[in-house]
């Protein structure tokens, strides 16, 4: 289980298990929420507090829903549109894991995309190879 919080700690957030891995994308939209994204279900995550909502005015039909305090102004996770739930269900919200106590993460692989040159349509690239929290480059821990 994470316990994780926003910087004033009006928003808390727990989720029920750590993540399998945490993404740090380069995209202009995560770059600037300053969010390392943990994926998990909706029903694995709890979230206190009142945040406010955006959605990028640049996509016709944006997938997600970016929240944040709105006293201390931290981005604490992202949820769905009800345009992207139509279209593949409430399967997936992501938690910034930037709000979480390192030490709680060691171990879990961080992947860094490049959504700066991802076309839209298929698997991303990557901007650098995966990192191990608390450890080294994930190609060169054993197996």
């Amino acid at each position: 289980m994470l316990n994780l919080h926003c910087l004033c700690g009006q928003i808390r957030i727990q989720t029920s298990k750590r993540p399998d891995f945490i993404n740090a994308c380069n995209c202009t939209l995560c770059s600037k929420a300053g969010a390392r994204w943990a994926y998990f279900h909706p029903s694995d995550v709890a979230i206190e507090g009142t945040t406010k909502g955006y959605q990028r005015g640049d996509k016709e039909n944006p997938a997600a829903e970016i929240h944040f305090c709105a006293n201390c102004g931290s981005t604490t996770h992202f949820v769905l549109t009800e345009s992207a739930v139509a279209k593949f269900g409430n399967v997936q919200m992501g938690v910034n894991m930037r709000l979480a106590d390192e030490t709680d993460l060691a171990g879990i692989e961080l992947r860094f995309p490049d959504g700066r040159a991802w076309p839209g349509k298929g698997g991303f690239g990557y901007a650098q190879p995966a990192q191990i929290i608390g450890g080294r480059n994930a190609q060169d821990q054993p197996d």
